[in-house]
């Protein structure tokens, strides 16, 4: 799920940009004010106020340039990088030092920051220092969120803390000091300090940044704060549920290899023909793009006489016939003439009277566009917006190509995408389950995941008695490539695609250069939370990693998963399985940056669900080979990991009410040598990626049986009413559960409803939320659990009063 842009731009740097090498004659100088030195003399005030002086963007065409604004004593900033155009860089230039320049031609652009952002950030100091000085004076108060212990692969013991400090402040410390036992004193197991966690400048809580290493299990933890407060946790063990053994004849390992999206279709293909009782294939209805390109060719050697052309025709549709060749005529004076001669293109160029070549790029663009038969095997298009003013150069006849290098297996044609659909029953009277793989191309695991899913449930039907229910009792839909175009690009062209193959840039990022910054992120094209709604975590930059599209849902990839879960309304779960890093996530999933304004989250009920079946699920993946996927890794995605707008899981949770996970499989590995973690990455050597098939299997496994359990549920929730503080004049309560429900309760004494107040959290990562009263009160209170169960057989929309109640008193003042 993560996103290199630096590392790939810097790849496509090196691989593909044009040898530019520009001659640039300096710029004229106009007469101005100034120093004996010729240096621009500064018009700033020697005051405190800021009289315009900004951080302005500058755009030169060369280094010339910039030694040039150097010598004139422009004050610039350490920065600089290629643009169109030329370079940028940023100079803090007062209103009559950007006049100046401008007069002499440079271009200087927007302000990057002015007084008003000097201001804002000196009213942010201001309140900052004051809400410092308003707690310094008293201790702060520490809310423990979580504290675990946990194995993970070789029988390695860690430790896992999170605890939140009501002082936000960077100055405040937290120091965490565990036994090394019961009965063994704080401090006995170790001690360390703990780091500040923050997301879009917003404080969250502290936590360790990886998790411990410790040789014995503690049994409790004291955090204390250099503010003054101090707070014990008991320690309790995280993951490790024993799961039931296998039978004798389960069977598992499927896969063999990293296998490529034709390979992974064909194999779910070949499943539902090998086992027709138990599975169907699902054509989905929107074709992807496919994978395909048009033929490009480009020509020049610097940015201003470079030139490139686009077949109207994808390669494979022969626009990998076309050819372009740009001659140069022996004659003076000659004119520039376009000639098409079946799929080839002579350009021969016009001639000064000396006999030098005189068309500029733009003027051969506008020739190929403007001959009716040239253009419609192609459109020309200048490097990357420039203007197109350079000569061109004479060359030999050049063949298009659309650059594809998947061997003939992989159809050029649009990607029919198939979903498995598996059940003993399959139509709709079951709880359905969506198990969906690499909508990211570049995560080679995951598909396996599905696959080796899809595997085990068929070949252990006949055998197994558990995967006979699991089979028997839900409808479950597998997806093991939500992106076939994006992988099939990642295997054979460019292994760190991340995105779809469809190109929605203009001509000025459209050149063969920027082929591989191309495509749609997937799990940014949703309709819920996403850019296009203010939405933190994507881009509407066509060539960036995180591209959300041109608009909500513009994909016939994401589009299909819409469609499904439309289609199969019996779908109440789903699971987005992507890598790396050992990730176990659920919505709320994005949040607009300013105030840090976080999707609705899932109210209290549904949070303790999620949380409660991700110790099963967790613990089936830890089965394996026994890693254990971080208490730290575990939690809403703006939580623990960033905003990620538009997503599938807010998609198919806010729109239709799917519960719904994301698995980012490959958990770091721990090296006892260094006593480090070291990440995976996106494709591990196989042995590694096998493993993380395997175990994650085993957690898609387990959510079925989640799925399962939540089917055959008929348990009525029990819930109590219990005070937790008291004071003269007050009294604060909450309430106790016994399975993840929610709690709809009133305080005036009447009949309580689904519309009353429910119980909420008190805070993210948080239990439940304490109420306060001040009088005598009316607790009248029921329980509802995710699977619509109702304490006491209650019926909120009827007249019976079998509800809970209890009157509080609240102790004189």
């Amino acid at each position: 799920m993560r996103s290199s842009r630096t590392t790939r731009a810097g790849r496509v740097t090196a691989l593909l940009a044009l040898p530019v090498a520009l001659a640039l004659s300096a710029l004229p100088v106009r007469a101005e004010p100034s120093t004996s030195s010729g240096r621009v003399t500064p018009d700033r005030q020697s005051s405190t106020d800021q009289n315009g002086v900004a951080l302005m963007r500058v755009v030169v065409p060369g280094q010339a340039d910039v030694d040039r604004l150097n010598e004139m004593g422009v004050d610039l900033a350490e920065y600089k990088k290629t643009v169109n155009g030329g370079l940028e860089v940023h100079a803090v230039l007062s209103p009559e030092e950007t006049r100046r320049l401008r007069d002499q031609g440079f271009d200087v652009r927007d302000a990057l920051s002015d007084e008003s952002d000097f201001a804002a950030n000196q009213a942010e100091r201001r309140e900052a220092i004051a809400s410092a000085a308003a707690v310094a004076t008293e201790a702060d108060t520490l809310s423990p969120l979580r504290a675990e212990w946990f194995t993970s692969v070789a029988d390695q013991r860690f430790l896992s803390v999170e605890v939140k400090s009501s002082a936000t402040d960077a100055e405040t410390v937290l120091t965490a000091a565990w036994d090394s036992g019961k009965g063994t004193p704080a401090g006995s197991g170790g001690t360390a300090t703990m780091s500040r966690f923050t997301d879009a400048g917003a404080y969250m809580y502290h936590r360790f940044n990886t998790p411990l290493a410790v040789t014995t299990a503690p049994s409790s933890v004291t955090v204390t704060s250099s503010r003054g407060g101090t707070v014990t946790i008991p320690v309790s063990k995280w993951l490790g549920a024993k799961r039931p053994t296998p039978g004798r004849h389960y069977i598992a390992d499927f896969v063999d290899h990293y296998m490529d999206p034709t390979e992974v279709t064909h194999r779910i293909t070949t499943l539902a023909r090998e086992f027709p009782k138990l599975a169907q294939i699902v054509d989905l209805p929107h074709q992807t793009n496919g994978y395909r390109r048009a033929a490009q060719a480009q020509f020049g050697t610097d940015p201003a006489s470079t030139f490139y052309v686009s077949s109207k025709a994808y390669g494979s549709a022969g626009g990998n016939d076309v050819s372009v060749a740009l001659v140069k005529p022996e004659t003076p004076a000659a004119p520039l003439t376009v000639a098409v001669t079946g799929k080839d293109v002579v350009v021969t160029l016009a001639t000064t009277e000396a006999g030098a070549i005189g068309s500029t790029a733009q003027q051969v663009v506008d020739a190929v566009n403007g001959d009716a038969t040239a253009a419609a095997l192609m459109t020309a298009s200048t490097y990357r917006g420039n203007a197109g003013g350079g000569v061109v150069a004479a060359a030999p006849a050049t063949k298009l190509t659309d650059g594809l290098k998947a061997p003939a297996n992989v159809s050029r044609e649009p990607f029919q995408m198939k979903a498995l659909r598996i059940g003993k029953k399959r139509d709709g009277s079951k709880i359905g389950v969506f198990l969906y793989c690499q909508e990211h191309a570049r995560e080679w695991v995951t598909p396996l995941v599905c696959v080796e899913t899809a595997e085990r449930l068929l070949r252990n039907y006949a055998t197994d008695e558990r995967t006979r229910k699991l089979v028997d009792g839900l409808d479950i839909f597998i997806l093991p490539t939500a992106n076939p175009d994006g992988g099939h690009y990642s295997f054979y062209d460019f292994n760190m695609q991340r995105r779809n193959m469809t190109n929605h840039c203009t001509a000025a990022n459209a050149d063969p250069a920027r082929r591989n910054s191309w495509g749609v992120d997937l799990n940014r094209n949703f309709s819920v939370g996403s850019v296009h709604d203010g939405y933190s975590g994507a881009s509407t930059l066509c060539t960036s990693d995180v591209f959300a599209g041109p608009t909500e849902l513009s994909e016939p990839e994401t589009r299909n998963q819409v469609w499904l879960t439309h289609q199969y309304p019996n779908i109440k779960f789903a699971m987005n399985t992507h890598s790396y890093g050992g990730y176990f996530m659920w919505p709320p999933g994005s949040y607009k940056a300013a105030g840090r304004e976080v999707l609705p989250r899932v109210d209290f009920g549904s949070e303790n669900y999620f949380w409660d079946a991700s110790t099963h699920i967790l613990s089936a993946v830890q089965s394996w080979r026994g890693t254990a996927i971080w208490p730290g890794r575990t939690g809403p995605v703006p939580d623990v990991l960033y905003s990620a707008a538009g997503n599938s899981a807010d998609e198919h949770w806010y729109n239709r009410g799917i519960i719904g996970w994301d698995f980012e499989v490959g958990a770091d590995v721990y090296d006892p040598a260094t006593k480090r973690f070291q990440a995976v990455g996106f494709q591990p050597p196989f042995a590694e990626g096998h493993e993380e098939a395997m175990e994650f299997a085993s957690g898609q496994v387990a959510i079925l049986e989640v799925a399962q359990a939540f089917a055959a549920d008929k348990q009525r929730p029990e819930s109590k009413l219990k005070v937790t503080a008291k004071s003269a004049g007050s009294k604060a309560f909450t309430f106790s559960i016994d399975e993840p429900a929610n709690i709809y309760y009133t305080l005036d004494g009447s009949r309580p409803t689904l519309n009353s107040a429910k119980l909420t959290s008190s805070g993210m990562r948080e239990g439940a939320q304490q109420i306060t009263i001040t009088q005598k009160t009316v607790v009248n209170w029921f329980a509802v659990d995710i699977a619509g169960n109702v304490e006491n057989n209650y019926r909120p929309e009827g007249t019976r009063n079998n509800y809970n109640s209890e009157t509080l008193y609240v102790p004189k003042q």
